[in-house]
């Protein structure tokens, strides 16, 4: 009885086109962003986020023992320099200094008090969350962001994150 009703009201859902995996969109890449996330909030977050990259690599040009973990820490700083010149230009903000949030602040300060036997992996890991993060953020600000200039900045760096984000799961593989 109860698997006639369960098939009726299947059958009704289909026919009626509301059975909720009857309205997925053909792929991810079509479907509206999960959240939208606004100018100011994705400005603040990613000039945070890429004073981080910046000034963690630079420790890690200083701090790291392995050759291919410096080349990635050079790379960090030519791009998320690179990177948040073109923010201020998409968002038309100044120059003024960059203000770590406090997540990035602590981030940096363990970094910072690391031992060299410590350090390297630590700096590995924080990499790999951020560039996680950064993805996902750049992603849906390029889906549902409420600015044009900034929009676009987002579509065109999304592509060099997902790289770094490569890159970083390789050195966590090789150490």
């Amino acid at each position: 009885m109860n698997r006639t009703i369960s098939a009726s009201l299947l059958s009704l859902a289909l026919l009626t086109g509301t059975a909720s995996f009857a309205a997925m969109p053909a792929s991810a890449d079509k479907a509206a962003a999960a959240m939208n996330v606004d100018k100011a909030s994705f400005v603040k977050v990613v000039t945070s986020s890429n004073a981080f990259e910046i000034e963690s690599s630079k420790l890690a040009e200083q701090k790291a023992k392995d050759a291919d973990v410096k080349e990635f820490a050079a790379a960090m700083i030519k791009d998320h320099t690179m990177a948040a010149e073109e923010l201020k230009k998409a968002a038309k903000v100044g120059d003024e200094t960059p203000v770590l949030s406090p997540k990035h602040a602590a981030m940096l300060e363990t970094l910072k008090g690391a031992s060299d036997q410590d350090f390297q992996p630590l700096y590995i890991e924080m990499q790999t969350a951020a560039h996680m993060e950064a993805v996902t953020l750049f992603a849906t600000y390029a889906k549902g962001g409420d600015d044009a200039a900034v929009k676009a900045f987002a579509t065109k760096t999304l592509p060099k994150l997902e790289m770094h984000k490569m890159h970083v799961t390789k050195l966590v593989a090789a150490h």
